[in-house]
Protein backbone atom coordinates (compact mmCIF):
# COMPACT_ATOMS: atom_id res chain seq x y z
CA UNK A 1 0.00 0.00 0.00
CA UNK A 2 1.38 3.39 -0.98
CA UNK A 3 2.02 6.00 1.65
CA UNK A 4 -0.54 8.81 1.79
CA UNK A 5 0.61 12.06 0.26
CA UNK A 6 0.18 15.49 1.81
CA UNK A 7 -2.62 16.17 -0.68
CA UNK A 8 -4.43 12.95 0.25
CA UNK A 9 -4.05 13.71 3.96
CA UNK A 10 -5.60 17.14 3.45
CA UNK A 11 -8.44 15.62 1.42
CA UNK A 12 -9.14 13.05 4.13
CA UNK A 13 -9.09 15.80 6.72
CA UNK A 14 -11.72 17.75 4.77
CA UNK A 15 -13.78 14.72 3.79
CA UNK A 16 -13.11 11.99 6.37
CA UNK A 17 -15.86 9.77 4.99
CA UNK A 18 -13.52 8.98 2.07
CA UNK A 19 -11.68 6.65 4.47
CA UNK A 20 -14.56 4.18 4.71
CA UNK A 21 -16.41 4.97 1.49
CA UNK A 22 -14.51 2.33 -0.58
CA UNK A 23 -15.66 -0.35 1.88
CA UNK A 24 -19.30 0.05 0.93
CA UNK A 25 -20.88 -2.87 -0.88
CA UNK A 26 -24.25 -4.51 -1.20
CA UNK A 27 -23.80 -6.38 2.08
CA UNK A 28 -22.78 -3.38 4.19
CA UNK A 29 -25.45 -1.17 2.63
CA UNK A 30 -28.15 -3.73 3.41
CA UNK A 31 -26.98 -4.02 7.04
CA UNK A 32 -26.73 -0.24 7.34
CA UNK A 33 -30.18 0.28 5.86
CA UNK A 34 -31.76 -2.11 8.36
CA UNK A 35 -29.89 -0.47 11.26
CA UNK A 36 -30.92 2.96 9.99
CA UNK A 37 -34.60 2.03 9.89
CA UNK A 38 -34.40 0.57 13.40
CA UNK A 39 -32.71 3.74 14.60
CA UNK A 40 -35.40 5.89 13.00
CA UNK A 41 -38.12 3.91 14.78
CA UNK A 42 -36.28 4.14 18.11
CA UNK A 43 -35.95 7.93 17.94
CA UNK A 44 -39.68 8.51 17.42
CA UNK A 45 -40.73 8.44 21.07
CA UNK A 46 -37.36 9.67 22.31
CA UNK A 47 -37.29 12.71 20.08
CA UNK A 48 -40.75 13.80 21.19
CA UNK A 49 -39.89 13.26 24.87
CA UNK A 50 -36.54 15.03 24.72
CA UNK A 51 -37.96 18.02 22.85
CA UNK A 52 -40.64 18.39 25.50
CA UNK A 53 -37.96 18.16 28.16
CA UNK A 54 -36.02 20.94 26.40
CA UNK A 55 -39.08 23.20 26.29
CA UNK A 56 -39.35 22.84 22.51
CA UNK A 57 -42.37 21.73 20.41
CA UNK A 58 -42.35 17.90 20.05
CA UNK A 59 -41.50 17.93 16.34
CA UNK A 60 -38.16 19.64 17.03
CA UNK A 61 -36.93 16.49 18.76
CA UNK A 62 -37.37 14.66 15.45
CA UNK A 63 -35.73 17.49 13.50
CA UNK A 64 -32.69 17.24 15.80
CA UNK A 65 -32.34 13.59 14.71
CA UNK A 66 -32.28 14.33 10.97
CA UNK A 67 -29.60 16.73 9.66
CA UNK A 68 -27.25 16.35 12.69
CA UNK A 69 -27.25 12.56 12.30
CA UNK A 70 -26.13 12.80 8.66
CA UNK A 71 -23.44 15.45 9.16
CA UNK A 72 -22.13 13.90 12.37
CA UNK A 73 -21.80 10.50 10.67
CA UNK A 74 -20.00 11.84 7.58
CA UNK A 75 -17.57 14.13 9.39
CA UNK A 76 -17.04 12.20 12.62
CA UNK A 77 -14.68 9.28 13.18
CA UNK A 78 -16.99 6.72 14.81
CA UNK A 79 -18.71 4.17 12.63
CA UNK A 80 -21.58 3.69 15.06
CA UNK A 81 -22.15 7.00 16.84
CA UNK A 82 -25.51 8.54 15.96
CA UNK A 83 -26.06 12.22 16.71
CA UNK A 84 -29.38 13.59 17.82
CA UNK A 85 -31.33 14.87 20.83
CA UNK A 86 -30.19 13.64 24.24
CA UNK A 87 -31.63 13.68 27.70
CA UNK A 88 -28.75 15.56 29.33
CA UNK A 89 -28.49 18.30 26.70
CA UNK A 90 -32.26 18.75 26.69
CA UNK A 91 -32.15 19.35 30.44
CA UNK A 92 -29.31 21.87 30.13
CA UNK A 93 -31.05 23.70 27.28
CA UNK A 94 -34.22 24.09 29.31
CA UNK A 95 -32.33 25.10 32.48
CA UNK A 96 -30.30 27.79 30.72
CA UNK A 97 -32.75 29.22 28.17
CA UNK A 98 -36.04 29.09 30.09
CA UNK A 99 -34.89 32.04 32.19
CA UNK A 100 -34.45 34.10 29.01
CA UNK A 101 -37.71 33.33 27.19
CA UNK A 102 -41.00 31.47 27.57
CA UNK A 103 -40.46 27.76 26.67
CA UNK A 104 -42.12 26.88 23.37
CA UNK A 105 -42.44 30.52 22.25
CA UNK A 106 -41.01 31.79 18.97
CA UNK A 107 -38.33 33.76 20.84
CA UNK A 108 -37.41 30.70 22.87
CA UNK A 109 -37.07 28.59 19.71
CA UNK A 110 -34.92 31.29 18.10
CA UNK A 111 -32.61 31.42 21.10
CA UNK A 112 -32.25 27.63 21.19
CA UNK A 113 -31.41 27.47 17.48
CA UNK A 114 -28.84 30.24 17.98
CA UNK A 115 -27.45 28.25 20.88
CA UNK A 116 -27.05 25.23 18.59
CA UNK A 117 -25.06 27.34 16.12
CA UNK A 118 -22.77 28.74 18.84
CA UNK A 119 -22.19 25.28 20.29
CA UNK A 120 -21.29 23.99 16.83
CA UNK A 121 -18.77 26.78 16.23
CA UNK A 122 -17.08 26.15 19.58
CA UNK A 123 -16.91 22.41 18.99
CA UNK A 124 -15.56 22.85 15.47
CA UNK A 125 -12.89 25.26 16.71
CA UNK A 126 -11.79 22.82 19.42
CA UNK A 127 -11.45 20.08 16.83
CA UNK A 128 -9.49 22.24 14.38
CA UNK A 129 -6.95 23.25 17.04
CA UNK A 130 -6.48 19.58 18.02
CA UNK A 131 -8.02 19.72 21.48
CA UNK A 132 -9.41 16.26 20.83
CA UNK A 133 -6.37 14.86 22.66
CA UNK A 134 -8.23 15.78 25.83
CA UNK A 135 -10.19 12.56 25.41
CA UNK A 136 -6.97 10.62 26.13
CA UNK A 137 -7.61 11.41 29.77
CA UNK A 138 -10.76 9.29 29.63
CA UNK A 139 -9.37 5.87 30.50
CA UNK A 140 -10.77 2.57 29.30
CA UNK A 141 -11.88 1.79 32.85
CA UNK A 142 -13.80 5.06 33.09
CA UNK A 143 -15.52 4.30 29.78
CA UNK A 144 -16.53 0.81 30.97
CA UNK A 145 -17.95 2.19 34.22
CA UNK A 146 -19.69 5.08 32.46
CA UNK A 147 -21.23 2.73 29.88
CA UNK A 148 -22.54 0.36 32.53
CA UNK A 149 -24.00 3.26 34.53
CA UNK A 150 -25.63 4.80 31.47
CA UNK A 151 -27.10 1.40 30.54
CA UNK A 152 -28.67 1.13 33.98
CA UNK A 153 -30.07 4.65 33.57
CA UNK A 154 -31.62 3.64 30.25
CA UNK A 155 -33.27 0.67 31.94
CA UNK A 156 -34.49 2.85 34.81
CA UNK A 157 -35.94 5.40 32.39
CA UNK A 158 -38.04 2.66 30.75
CA UNK A 159 -39.32 0.98 33.90
CA UNK A 160 -42.48 3.09 33.89
CA UNK A 161 -43.25 2.17 30.27
CA UNK A 162 -42.49 -1.52 30.71
CA UNK A 163 -44.67 -1.90 33.82
CA UNK A 164 -47.29 0.73 33.01
CA UNK A 165 -46.58 2.88 36.06
CA UNK A 166 -47.08 6.62 36.46
CA UNK A 167 -43.50 7.45 37.48
CA UNK A 168 -42.73 11.16 36.89
CA UNK A 169 -40.40 11.82 33.99
CA UNK A 170 -36.89 13.06 34.78
CA UNK A 171 -36.63 11.75 38.35
CA UNK A 172 -33.27 10.38 39.57
CA UNK A 173 -32.29 6.73 39.44
CA UNK A 174 -32.86 6.16 43.14
CA UNK A 175 -36.13 8.06 43.07
CA UNK A 176 -37.21 5.79 40.21
CA UNK A 177 -36.50 2.77 42.43
CA UNK A 178 -38.40 4.42 45.26
CA UNK A 179 -41.39 5.18 43.05
CA UNK A 180 -41.34 1.65 41.64
CA UNK A 181 -41.47 0.22 45.15
CA UNK A 182 -44.35 2.51 46.10
CA UNK A 183 -46.33 1.77 42.92
CA UNK A 184 -45.54 -1.95 42.62
CA UNK A 185 -49.14 -2.78 43.42
CA UNK A 186 -50.28 -0.80 40.37
CA UNK A 187 -48.27 -2.76 37.79
CA UNK A 188 -50.36 -3.27 34.65
CA UNK A 189 -50.16 -6.99 33.72
CA UNK A 190 -51.26 -6.49 30.11
CA UNK A 191 -48.64 -3.77 29.63
CA UNK A 192 -46.01 -6.10 31.08
CA UNK A 193 -47.25 -8.80 28.69
CA UNK A 194 -46.60 -6.54 25.68
CA UNK A 195 -43.16 -5.61 26.96
CA UNK A 196 -42.41 -9.23 27.82
CA UNK A 197 -43.44 -10.47 24.36
CA UNK A 198 -41.25 -7.83 22.73
CA UNK A 199 -38.29 -8.67 24.97
CA UNK A 200 -38.77 -12.43 24.62
CA UNK A 201 -39.09 -12.39 20.83
CA UNK A 202 -36.09 -10.08 20.58
CA UNK A 203 -33.89 -12.32 22.73
CA UNK A 204 -34.97 -15.47 20.86
CA UNK A 205 -34.39 -13.88 17.46
CA UNK A 206 -31.03 -12.48 18.58
CA UNK A 207 -29.86 -15.90 19.73
CA UNK A 208 -31.18 -18.05 16.88
CA UNK A 209 -31.23 -15.55 13.98
CA UNK A 210 -28.65 -12.88 14.97
CA UNK A 211 -28.28 -11.59 11.39
CA UNK A 212 -32.02 -11.05 11.05
CA UNK A 213 -33.42 -7.60 12.03
CA UNK A 214 -34.57 -8.97 15.36
CA UNK A 215 -35.43 -5.57 16.79
CA UNK A 216 -37.96 -4.85 14.06
CA UNK A 217 -39.44 -8.34 14.49
CA UNK A 218 -39.65 -7.78 18.25
CA UNK A 219 -41.36 -4.39 17.82
CA UNK A 220 -43.85 -5.86 15.36
CA UNK A 221 -44.56 -8.74 17.76
CA UNK A 222 -45.15 -6.30 20.60
CA UNK A 223 -47.35 -4.06 18.44
CA UNK A 224 -49.53 -6.95 17.22
CA UNK A 225 -49.84 -8.24 20.78
CA UNK A 226 -50.93 -4.81 22.02
CA UNK A 227 -53.40 -4.39 19.12
CA UNK A 228 -54.93 -7.81 19.80
CA UNK A 229 -55.22 -7.19 23.55
CA UNK A 230 -56.77 -3.75 23.07
CA UNK A 231 -59.21 -5.19 20.52
CA UNK A 232 -60.17 -8.01 22.87
CA UNK A 233 -60.28 -6.24 26.26
CA UNK A 234 -60.28 -2.54 25.43
CA UNK A 235 -57.67 0.11 26.13
CA UNK A 236 -59.24 1.04 29.46
CA UNK A 237 -58.85 -2.52 30.70
CA UNK A 238 -55.37 -3.24 29.33
CA UNK A 239 -53.84 0.15 30.11
CA UNK A 240 -51.63 -0.22 27.04
CA UNK A 241 -50.47 3.15 25.78
CA UNK A 242 -48.85 3.95 22.44
CA UNK A 243 -46.58 6.80 21.42
CA UNK A 244 -49.44 8.40 19.48
CA UNK A 245 -49.63 9.96 16.02
CA UNK A 246 -46.72 12.22 15.12
CA UNK A 247 -46.72 15.49 13.12
CA UNK A 248 -46.10 14.84 9.42
CA UNK A 249 -43.91 17.77 8.39
CA UNK A 250 -40.33 18.29 7.27
CA UNK A 251 -38.05 20.59 9.27
CA UNK A 252 -38.39 24.18 8.15
CA UNK A 253 -35.33 26.17 7.17
CA UNK A 254 -34.23 28.33 10.07
CA UNK A 255 -31.48 30.79 10.89
CA UNK A 256 -29.76 31.74 14.13
CA UNK A 257 -29.73 35.29 15.47
CA UNK A 258 -26.38 36.98 15.04
CA UNK A 259 -27.11 40.01 17.19
CA UNK A 260 -24.25 40.80 19.56
CA UNK A 261 -26.70 41.09 22.44
CA UNK A 262 -28.09 37.61 21.80
CA UNK A 263 -24.66 36.03 21.38
CA UNK A 264 -23.35 37.54 24.62
CA UNK A 265 -26.53 36.42 26.39
CA UNK A 266 -26.00 32.82 25.34
CA UNK A 267 -22.21 32.49 25.70
CA UNK A 268 -22.23 30.79 29.13
CA UNK A 269 -24.95 28.37 28.10
CA UNK A 270 -23.07 27.60 24.89
CA UNK A 271 -19.91 26.77 26.85
CA UNK A 272 -21.82 24.41 29.14
CA UNK A 273 -23.55 22.60 26.27
CA UNK A 274 -20.28 22.45 24.28
CA UNK A 275 -18.41 20.66 27.04
CA UNK A 276 -21.36 18.39 27.81
CA UNK A 277 -21.97 17.54 24.16
CA UNK A 278 -18.34 16.70 23.42
CA UNK A 279 -17.96 14.68 26.59
CA UNK A 280 -21.08 12.69 25.79
CA UNK A 281 -20.24 12.16 22.13
CA UNK A 282 -16.64 11.06 22.56
CA UNK A 283 -17.39 8.91 25.61
CA UNK A 284 -20.23 7.16 23.79
CA UNK A 285 -18.11 6.71 20.67
CA UNK A 286 -15.34 5.17 22.73
CA UNK A 287 -17.83 3.00 24.61
CA UNK A 288 -19.08 1.48 21.37
CA UNK A 289 -15.52 1.28 20.04
CA UNK A 290 -14.52 -1.00 22.91
CA UNK A 291 -16.95 -3.52 21.46
CA UNK A 292 -16.34 -2.93 17.75
CA UNK A 293 -12.55 -2.63 18.01
CA UNK A 294 -12.52 0.68 16.15
CA UNK A 295 -10.08 3.51 16.85
CA UNK A 296 -11.69 6.87 17.64
CA UNK A 297 -10.08 10.14 16.53
CA UNK A 298 -11.03 12.68 19.20
CA UNK A 299 -10.25 15.70 17.03
CA UNK A 300 -12.32 14.39 14.13
CA UNK A 301 -15.19 13.62 16.48
CA UNK A 302 -15.08 17.21 17.75
CA UNK A 303 -15.20 18.43 14.14
CA UNK A 304 -18.10 16.12 13.30
CA UNK A 305 -20.13 17.25 16.30
CA UNK A 306 -19.38 20.89 15.57
CA UNK A 307 -20.47 20.66 11.96
CA UNK A 308 -23.59 18.69 12.87
CA UNK A 309 -24.74 21.42 15.25
CA UNK A 310 -23.87 24.23 12.84
CA UNK A 311 -25.80 22.64 9.97
CA UNK A 312 -28.57 21.52 12.30
CA UNK A 313 -29.19 25.09 13.47
CA UNK A 314 -30.31 25.92 9.91
CA UNK A 315 -32.69 22.93 9.80
CA UNK A 316 -34.69 23.54 13.00
CA UNK A 317 -32.47 21.28 15.13
CA UNK A 318 -31.72 22.24 18.71
CA UNK A 319 -28.30 21.27 20.19
CA UNK A 320 -27.49 17.62 19.64
CA UNK A 321 -24.78 15.15 20.60
CA UNK A 322 -24.07 11.46 20.43
CA UNK A 323 -27.09 9.50 21.58
CA UNK A 324 -26.43 6.53 23.83
CA UNK A 325 -29.73 4.86 22.98
CA UNK A 326 -29.51 5.32 19.22
CA UNK A 327 -25.78 4.52 19.05
CA UNK A 328 -26.28 1.34 21.08
CA UNK A 329 -29.21 0.33 18.91
CA UNK A 330 -27.20 1.15 15.79
CA UNK A 331 -24.38 -1.17 16.86
CA UNK A 332 -26.67 -3.95 18.08
CA UNK A 333 -28.71 -3.77 14.88
CA UNK A 334 -25.61 -4.65 12.86
CA UNK A 335 -24.50 -1.31 11.41
CA UNK A 336 -21.27 -1.66 9.43
CA UNK A 337 -20.47 1.92 8.45
CA UNK A 338 -21.69 5.47 9.23
CA UNK A 339 -24.13 5.06 6.34
CA UNK A 340 -26.51 3.55 8.92
CA UNK A 341 -26.81 6.97 10.59
CA UNK A 342 -27.11 8.60 7.16
CA UNK A 343 -29.94 6.21 6.24
CA UNK A 344 -31.69 6.89 9.55
CA UNK A 345 -32.43 10.49 8.54
CA UNK A 346 -34.38 9.82 5.30
CA UNK A 347 -36.00 6.82 7.00
CA UNK A 348 -37.19 9.11 9.77
CA UNK A 349 -38.43 11.65 7.22
CA UNK A 350 -40.41 8.94 5.41
CA UNK A 351 -41.85 7.74 8.70
CA UNK A 352 -42.83 11.26 9.68
CA UNK A 353 -44.40 11.99 6.27
CA UNK A 354 -46.05 8.71 5.40
CA UNK A 355 -46.16 6.37 8.35
CA UNK A 356 -46.55 8.81 11.24
CA UNK A 357 -50.20 7.84 11.85
CA UNK A 358 -49.13 4.19 12.25
CA UNK A 359 -46.91 5.20 15.17
CA UNK A 360 -50.15 5.32 17.11
CA UNK A 361 -49.98 1.50 17.16
CA UNK A 362 -46.44 1.31 18.55
CA UNK A 363 -46.74 0.61 22.31
CA UNK A 364 -44.52 2.34 24.80
CA UNK A 365 -44.01 -1.03 26.47
CA UNK A 366 -42.61 -2.50 23.23
CA UNK A 367 -40.14 0.38 22.96
CA UNK A 368 -39.15 -0.24 26.58
CA UNK A 369 -38.50 -3.91 25.84
CA UNK A 370 -36.22 -3.00 22.93
CA UNK A 371 -34.30 -0.51 25.04
CA UNK A 372 -33.91 -3.09 27.81
CA UNK A 373 -32.11 -5.35 25.33
CA UNK A 374 -29.92 -2.51 24.08
CA UNK A 375 -28.97 -1.40 27.59
CA UNK A 376 -28.14 -4.93 28.73
CA UNK A 377 -25.87 -5.36 25.71
CA UNK A 378 -23.97 -2.19 26.61
CA UNK A 379 -22.82 -3.62 29.96
CA UNK A 380 -19.41 -5.20 29.34
CA UNK A 381 -19.48 -7.95 31.96
CA UNK A 382 -16.30 -9.57 30.62
CA UNK A 383 -14.14 -6.48 31.03
CA UNK A 384 -15.76 -5.56 34.34
CA UNK A 385 -14.79 -8.98 35.73
CA UNK A 386 -11.28 -8.70 34.27
CA UNK A 387 -10.74 -5.26 35.82
CA UNK A 388 -12.06 -6.44 39.19
CA UNK A 389 -9.58 -9.35 39.18
CA UNK A 390 -6.60 -7.41 37.83
CA UNK A 391 -6.42 -4.22 39.88
CA UNK A 392 -8.07 -2.96 43.04
CA UNK A 393 -7.40 0.68 42.10
CA UNK A 394 -8.86 0.28 38.62
CA UNK A 395 -11.86 -1.53 40.09
CA UNK A 396 -12.32 1.46 42.40
CA UNK A 397 -12.27 3.83 39.43
CA UNK A 398 -14.83 1.67 37.63
CA UNK A 399 -17.11 1.46 40.66
CA UNK A 400 -16.95 5.17 41.46
CA UNK A 401 -17.64 6.10 37.83
CA UNK A 402 -20.58 3.69 37.71
CA UNK A 403 -22.13 5.07 40.90
CA UNK A 404 -21.44 8.67 39.87
CA UNK A 405 -23.25 8.03 36.58
CA UNK A 406 -26.31 6.95 38.51
CA UNK A 407 -26.38 9.90 40.91
CA UNK A 408 -24.93 12.77 38.87
CA UNK A 409 -25.22 14.28 35.40
CA UNK A 410 -23.34 12.20 32.85
CA UNK A 411 -20.62 14.77 32.15
CA UNK A 412 -19.84 15.14 35.85
CA UNK A 413 -19.73 11.39 36.29
CA UNK A 414 -17.08 11.14 33.58
CA UNK A 415 -15.18 14.01 35.19
CA UNK A 416 -15.22 12.19 38.54
CA UNK A 417 -13.80 9.07 36.88
CA UNK A 418 -11.12 11.05 35.07
CA UNK A 419 -10.04 12.92 38.20
CA UNK A 420 -9.91 9.71 40.24
CA UNK A 421 -7.89 7.97 37.50
CA UNK A 422 -5.41 10.86 37.43
CA UNK A 423 -5.10 10.90 41.22
CA UNK A 424 -4.37 7.17 41.31
CA UNK A 425 -1.91 7.56 38.45
CA UNK A 426 -0.12 10.41 40.23
CA UNK A 427 -0.02 8.34 43.42
CA UNK A 428 1.64 5.47 41.55
CA UNK A 429 4.14 7.61 39.67
CA UNK A 430 5.00 9.66 42.75
CA UNK A 431 6.52 6.56 44.33
CA UNK A 432 8.58 4.97 41.55
CA UNK A 433 10.18 1.63 42.29
CA UNK A 434 13.88 2.02 43.09
CA UNK A 435 15.88 -1.18 42.69
CA UNK A 436 19.36 -1.84 44.01
CA UNK A 437 21.40 -3.59 41.30
CA UNK A 438 24.41 -5.87 41.05
CA UNK A 439 26.29 -7.03 37.94
CA UNK A 440 25.68 -10.65 36.97
CA UNK A 441 29.19 -12.14 37.05
CA UNK A 442 28.00 -15.16 35.06
CA UNK A 443 26.65 -13.08 32.20
CA UNK A 444 29.13 -12.28 29.39
CA UNK A 445 27.11 -9.14 28.57
CA UNK A 446 27.40 -8.01 32.21
CA UNK A 447 23.69 -7.32 32.54
CA UNK A 448 22.37 -6.10 35.85
CA UNK A 449 20.27 -8.13 38.26
CA UNK A 450 18.31 -6.94 41.27
CA UNK A 451 20.16 -7.27 44.56
CA UNK A 452 18.45 -9.74 46.86
CA UNK A 453 18.36 -9.50 50.65
CA UNK A 454 21.66 -10.69 52.11
CA UNK A 455 23.67 -10.24 48.91
CA UNK A 456 26.86 -8.26 49.35
CA UNK A 457 27.40 -5.10 47.31
CA UNK A 458 30.36 -2.87 46.68
CA UNK A 459 31.14 -0.75 49.79
CA UNK A 460 32.07 2.24 47.61
CA UNK A 461 29.81 2.18 44.53
CA UNK A 462 26.00 2.03 44.77
CA UNK A 463 24.06 1.02 41.64
CA UNK A 464 20.34 1.74 41.40
CA UNK A 465 17.59 1.82 38.80
CA UNK A 466 14.69 4.28 39.18
CA UNK A 467 11.70 2.78 37.37
CA UNK A 468 9.78 5.89 36.48
CA UNK A 469 10.12 9.54 35.66
CA UNK A 470 11.86 11.93 38.04
CA UNK A 471 9.33 14.72 38.20
CA UNK A 472 7.95 17.09 40.82
CA UNK A 473 5.57 14.49 42.25
CA UNK A 474 8.32 11.89 42.74
CA UNK A 475 11.26 13.99 43.97
CA UNK A 476 10.35 13.69 47.65
CA UNK A 477 10.21 9.88 47.49
CA UNK A 478 13.54 9.69 45.62
CA UNK A 479 15.18 12.25 47.91
CA UNK A 480 14.17 10.19 50.95
CA UNK A 481 15.82 7.15 49.35
CA UNK A 482 19.03 9.09 48.71
CA UNK A 483 19.16 10.18 52.34
CA UNK A 484 18.44 6.65 53.53
CA UNK A 485 21.34 5.08 51.61
CA UNK A 486 23.62 7.94 52.67
CA UNK A 487 22.86 7.23 56.35
CA UNK A 488 23.02 3.44 56.10
CA UNK A 489 26.08 3.17 53.83
CA UNK A 490 28.07 6.42 54.12
CA UNK A 491 31.05 4.72 52.50
CA UNK A 492 29.18 4.39 49.21
CA UNK A 493 30.18 7.82 48.00
CA UNK A 494 29.80 6.91 44.34
CA UNK A 495 26.37 6.43 42.75
CA UNK A 496 25.68 4.88 39.34
CA UNK A 497 22.13 5.38 38.01
CA UNK A 498 20.59 3.20 35.32
CA UNK A 499 18.78 5.67 33.10
CA UNK A 500 16.87 3.52 30.66
CA UNK A 501 13.74 3.38 32.86
CA UNK A 502 13.66 7.14 33.50
CA UNK A 503 11.23 8.38 30.83
CA UNK A 504 11.82 12.06 31.55
CA UNK A 505 13.26 14.45 34.10
CA UNK A 506 11.52 17.76 34.80
CA UNK A 507 12.96 20.88 36.47
CA UNK A 508 12.27 19.62 39.98
CA UNK A 509 13.87 16.28 39.13
CA UNK A 510 16.94 17.92 37.60
CA UNK A 511 17.24 20.10 40.71
CA UNK A 512 17.20 16.97 42.90
CA UNK A 513 19.87 15.19 40.83
CA UNK A 514 22.04 18.30 40.77
CA UNK A 515 21.83 18.57 44.55
CA UNK A 516 22.70 14.88 44.98
CA UNK A 517 25.65 15.13 42.58
CA UNK A 518 26.95 18.19 44.42
CA UNK A 519 26.63 16.47 47.81
CA UNK A 520 28.47 13.37 46.63
CA UNK A 521 31.22 15.37 44.98
CA UNK A 522 31.84 17.27 48.24
CA UNK A 523 32.01 13.93 50.07
CA UNK A 524 34.76 12.78 47.69
CA UNK A 525 32.62 10.69 45.39
CA UNK A 526 30.43 11.32 42.35
CA UNK A 527 27.24 10.51 40.52
CA UNK A 528 27.25 8.82 37.12
CA UNK A 529 24.73 7.45 34.62
CA UNK A 530 24.53 4.70 32.08
CA UNK A 531 22.03 4.44 29.21
CA UNK A 532 20.45 7.78 30.16
CA UNK A 533 17.69 8.79 27.74
CA UNK A 534 18.25 11.73 25.41
CA UNK A 535 15.36 13.77 26.83
CA UNK A 536 16.70 13.44 30.39
CA UNK A 537 20.24 14.21 29.24
CA UNK A 538 19.01 17.36 27.51
CA UNK A 539 17.27 18.61 30.67
CA UNK A 540 20.30 17.90 32.90
CA UNK A 541 22.56 19.67 30.42
CA UNK A 542 20.77 23.01 30.79
CA UNK A 543 22.78 25.89 32.26
CA UNK A 544 20.65 26.03 35.41
CA UNK A 545 21.94 22.57 36.47
CA UNK A 546 25.19 21.94 34.58
CA UNK A 547 27.39 23.89 37.02
CA UNK A 548 26.23 21.83 39.99
CA UNK A 549 26.12 18.54 38.12
CA UNK A 550 29.54 19.08 36.60
CA UNK A 551 30.47 17.12 33.52
CA UNK A 552 27.67 14.60 33.03
CA UNK A 553 29.15 11.12 32.73
CA UNK A 554 26.73 8.92 30.79
CA UNK A 555 28.19 5.52 29.96
CA UNK A 556 26.63 3.72 26.99
CA UNK A 557 27.02 0.33 28.69
CA UNK A 558 27.71 -1.23 32.07
CA UNK A 559 30.98 -2.73 30.76
CA UNK A 560 32.40 0.71 30.02
CA UNK A 561 31.00 2.07 33.29
CA UNK A 562 32.70 -0.57 35.45
CA UNK A 563 35.92 -0.42 33.46
CA UNK A 564 36.13 3.33 34.09
CA UNK A 565 34.82 3.55 37.67
CA UNK A 566 36.17 0.50 39.53
CA UNK A 567 39.89 1.21 38.99
CA UNK A 568 39.39 4.71 40.40
CA UNK A 569 37.81 3.60 43.68
CA UNK A 570 39.78 3.97 46.92
CA UNK A 571 42.49 1.25 46.69
CA UNK A 572 42.86 0.99 50.46
CA UNK A 573 39.20 0.03 50.82
CA UNK A 574 39.45 -2.32 47.84
CA UNK A 575 42.45 -4.04 49.46
CA UNK A 576 40.31 -5.09 52.43
CA UNK A 577 37.07 -5.72 50.50
CA UNK A 578 35.72 -9.25 50.32
CA UNK A 579 32.68 -8.47 48.15
CA UNK A 580 34.48 -8.56 44.79
CA UNK A 581 31.24 -7.89 42.85
CA UNK A 582 33.00 -6.65 39.69
CA UNK A 583 35.28 -8.56 37.30
CA UNK A 584 37.74 -5.72 37.63
CA UNK A 585 38.11 -6.66 41.30
CA UNK A 586 39.91 -9.88 40.29
CA UNK A 587 43.10 -7.99 39.46
CA UNK A 588 43.23 -6.18 42.79
CA UNK A 589 45.18 -7.39 45.81
CA UNK A 590 43.33 -9.79 48.06
CA UNK A 591 42.76 -8.87 51.71
CA UNK A 592 45.41 -10.27 54.04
Amino acid sequence: MSQPTAGNATLLRLFPFLRWWPQLNAGTLKADLIAGVVGALIVLPQGVAFATLAGMPPAYGLYAAMAPAVIGALWGSSRHLVSGPTNAISLVVFATISSLAEPGSAHYISLVLTLAFMVGVMQLFMGLVNLGTLVNFISHTVVIGFTAGAAVLIIASQVKNFFGLQIPRGVSFFETLHQFALLAGQIQPWVVAVGGVTLGVGLIMKKWRPKFPYMIVAMLAGSFTAYALNLWLGVETTGIRTIGALPGALPALSHPEFKLETLSELISAALAVTVLGLTEAVSIARSIATKSGQRIDGNQEFIGQGMSNIVGSFFSAYPSSGSFNRSGVNYEAGAQTPMAAVFSAPALILIVLAVAPLAAYLPNAAMAGILFMVAWGLIDFHHIAAIARASRSEATVLGVTFVATLVMHLEFAILVGIVLSLLLYLNRTSRPRIRSLLPDLNDPQRNMIERQAGQTECPQLKIIRIEGSIYFGAVNHIDEYFHEIAERRPGQKHLLLAGRSMNFVDVAGAELLAHEAERRRKAGGGMYFFSLRESALKMLGKAAFSDRLGAIVNFPSTTLAFSALVPNLDPEICATCQARVFRECAGMPRPA
